[in-house]
């Protein structure tokens, strides 16, 4: 993936994660369940963006079998696995920074108010609520603009109060 990422700028590269192991699984249509996938889960979650993590019994296998050096990790203790799980981190695979996402406190933030019906017809009131809600609704299609909710915002109307 380092290769094939190259040149891409850094929101359209494809950084993977990858956990390995081998254990019993239960098949149900397409659907697989069973330790030996949660614990790839936890283990593929734990990986360094860019790195691959194998079970004990995974390494158990292959260690002697691939061109591939290992880091023991230990025993580690996984979410919703009774047992620590011995660990191995696959060497030389290129750890790749990750963009820092804005929290919500470092983002811009906007409340849109509810418009104020200025004619004497109360059925006016909804096209002024609907002209606030889809303002509301194409400002926060931008990810770095935190946008109050209709909720919040409409709290503030005159005719809450």
């Amino acid at each position: 993936m380092a290769a094939a990422n190259g040149e891409l700028p850094d929101d359209r590269r494809i950084v993977l994660r990858i956990g390995v192991n081998l254990g019993d699984v239960m098949v149900e249509g397409g659907d697989l369940y069973g330790d030996g996938v949660n614990v790839a889960a936890r283990l593929e979650a734990l990986a360094e963006p860019g790195g691959i993590l194998v079970s004990g019994t995974a390494y158990e296998y292959v260690h002697n079998k691939v061109g591939a050096s290992f880091v023991e990790l230990g025993a580690l203790a996984l979410k919703n696995i009774d047992e620590p799980v011995r660990a191995y981190s696959v060497a030389g695979t290129s750890a790749v920074a990750i963009p820092r996402s804005l929290s919500p406190s470092d983002k811009p933030s906007i409340a849109i108010l509810p418009f104020t019906n200025m004619v004497a017809d109360p059925g006016q009131e909804y096209f002024s609520d609907g002209l606030t809600e889809d303002i509301i609704t194409d400002l926060g299609r931008f990810r770095n603009l935190l946008v109050v909710a209709r909720n919040s915002s409409f709290t503030w109307s005159a005719r809450s109060t």
